[in-house]
This record gives structure tokens, sequence and C-alpha cells, in this order.
């Protein structure tokens, strides 16, 4: 039995549960409105995660900013924890988002903003754990049990959670309706198991490799390379398209890996524009993409499904990076459920 596998194939039925439950979202974006309308106004966010939520939070960063207009800022735990200088907080929804709501660096920002008279929302797979229990609203991410190390289906019931709570402030009926499709895309993207299992092989050996995506998709990237360290030990850095070029693609040369992160969208002809590079250095490039241009300049080309609108992509293509690490954790003969010096809930202060 393998339970990360399973929790990988879990995500479709997870995330239709989500849009099933969405009520409590939209009552807790309107609280937020209502609370927006006094006082100084919604003018900011900051972000509270580590690790995967973390990655989530990128996401975030991203989405609330384009569909909602709010400066994005994720928070740094340690001006609470260690150097007791936690920023003001005037005009600032507070957000935390962990799966397990135990860490207390993220409970001690939500705690701060609480007394600061800051709205707070978290976004954690625990409704009964110490982060639920300092927030003025709680999102249960309602995914159940999730016995392995390596996150995978409360990853992307977070970047769902985030869309609905983004959709719901704006009240947008399309983009709401666009959600209802999210599942479905997912369970196609997991039909790439069968083939991610016999290309892992080829890269048995790497030690190292690239993770590249912009816009939405940098926290593709993040969480992309992630899993590969967790659960295959090697160096996977990820990467900004647009930072990759200012000095980090010094780095590839000839068979070098890179996986890019390169759906439809706003942020699609950057990408290209670097694979082109890549292929000119005769690197070895991973294509996650839904175009044929794309994933024919690729070595392994995974095929997304179409149809998915650029600011939800994140949630589909996060299925071919979780499949990847894991299958080459199988091929490096790696125990996938037992990542070395990893435990599933990690406390920082």
């Amino acid at each position: 039995m393998c339970a990360l596998r399973d929790e990988i194939h879990e995500q479709p039925t997870v995330l239709e549960r989500m849009l099933e439950r969405q009520e409590a979202v939209r009552e807790i974006a309107r609280h937020v409105a209502t609370w927006g309308r006094r006082g100084p106004g919604l003018r900011q966010v900051l972000l509270a995660a580590r690790g995967t939520s973390d990655n989530a939070g990128q996401y975030g960063k991203y989405l609330l900013g384009a569909a909602n207009g709010l400066p994005v800022a994720l928070a740094a735990p340690s001006l609470y924890t260690l150097y007791g200088a936690p920023p003001r907080l005037a005009g600032a929804l507070v957000l935390g988002i962990s799966q397990s709501g135990a860490s207390p660096d993220i409970c001690a920002v939500i705690e701060d903003a609480r007394r600061q008279g800051a709205p707070t929302v978290v976004l954690t797979n625990a409704p009964d754990s110490p982060l639920a229990r300092v927030a003025e609203h709680v999102v249960d991410l309602g995914a159940g049990p999730e016995r392995s190390v390596a996150a995978t289906k409360t990853y992307t019931a977070e970047l769902l959670a985030l869309a609905l709570l983004s959709a719901h402030l704006a009240e947008d009926a399309e983009r709401l309706e666009a959600l209802r499709a999210v599942p479905e895309a997912v369970a196609a993207a997991l039909a790439l198991d069968a083939p991610i299992a016999q290309r892992a092989e080829r890269y048995l050996y790497m030690p190292h490799c690239a993770v590249v995506g912009r816009g939405y998709n940098y926290a593709t990237a993040l969480e992309i390379a992630l899993k590969v360290k967790e659960l295959t030990y090697v160096g996977a850095t990820p990467y900004s398209s647009a930072d990759f070029r200012h000095g980090p693609i010094a780095v590839v040369d000839r068979a070098y890996p890179v996986i890019l992160v390169a759906p439809s969208g706003a942020v699609y002809a950057d990408v290209v524009d670097l694979l082109d590079a890549l292929r000119e250095r005769e690197a070895e490039i991973i294509v996650l993409s839904d175009r044929e241009e794309a994933l024919a300049a690729a070595r392994t080309a995974l095929r997304l499904p179409g149809g998915v609108p650029e600011w939800l992509s994140p949630i589909v293509a996060a299925i071919p990076g979780q499949l990847l690490a894991y299958h080459l954790a199988l091929a490096k003969d790696l125990d996938p459920e037992r990542p070395r010096g990893l435990r599933k809930v990690t406390e920082t202060r």
C-alpha cells in the first residue's frame, strides 16, 4: 500500500468536496468585505505560511494582486518570535495557511494580528488546531487525513481555497463558474501517471535540476522543486523564468535538466522564449504545457489538459510534478513514504 500515490489520486474528490462546501468561504469573504468598508479599509494582505503552504502563499500573492488589486506580502514570522518586532497592520487582512495548524510561529502572526484588530483567516486541514483556535475565521480544507510526509492533496486544496476566497471577495460569478471545472481537469492530469512512471528512470542519476515557471506558476516551480528535493534528494532549484536569465542560466550546458512549467497564459511567450535559449544550450528539457509548440521542443513532454484559465493552472500543473517526484523516488529505490530527516508536522518558532 502506498499512501502517497493514493493521496495524489484523491485530489479530484477533495477539490470537488471543497466546491460543494464553499458557502463557508463566501461568508468569510462577506465579513472581510464589510470590514473593508470601515475604518482604513482593506488595503493589503499579509500571508503567513511555511513549507508547501508557503508555496501556496506565492500563488495567493499573484492571485489576490491580479484579481483583487491587493498588494500582498509574505510574513516574516521571525519578526514575531525572535525579534519581537511585528509590523503595523492597519488596513491588512492577515491570512494564515497551514496544513497542520501546529507551527508556533504562524500562530504568533495570527495572534498579533488579532491584537491589532486586523481580520484573520486561516486555511487549514486541522480545524481543531492551535492555529484555528487563535483565528477569527477558519476555512477547513476538508482533505481528510494526509498520512504521507510529502503534502499533495492539502496543497491543491489550499490553492483552491485561495481561488474561492479571491473570487468571492470580488463577487465574480464568471470566475466562480470557472472553478467548477477544476476537479475534472485535475483528474485529466492524473492520466500522466503511467507515462511519467515510464520516463522516470531516464532521470535516475541526475544530481540536480532547475525548475522554472513565472507568474501564477512561479508557485508551481517552487512546489515541484520542493517535492523533488523531499522525495528524491535531487538538488532541485526553483526560478522565475525572468530571474533565471539574470545569472542562473549560466549553469545550463549540454544535458542539464530543466523542468519548465509553460501552460497557456500571459507569461507563455516569455517561457517559450527561454525554451529556445535552453535548446541552444542542448539542455535536457522537461515541459509541462497544453501547447504543442512547447511540448514539441521537450525531451520529455507532459501534456496538461487544455482549456484551463491561467489563474487556475497551478492547481492542475502541480499534479505532474507530484507524480514525477513520486516515480523518480521509486526508480531510485527510495521509500517515498519515509523521506529521510522529515516528519509530517514541523513546528518552527
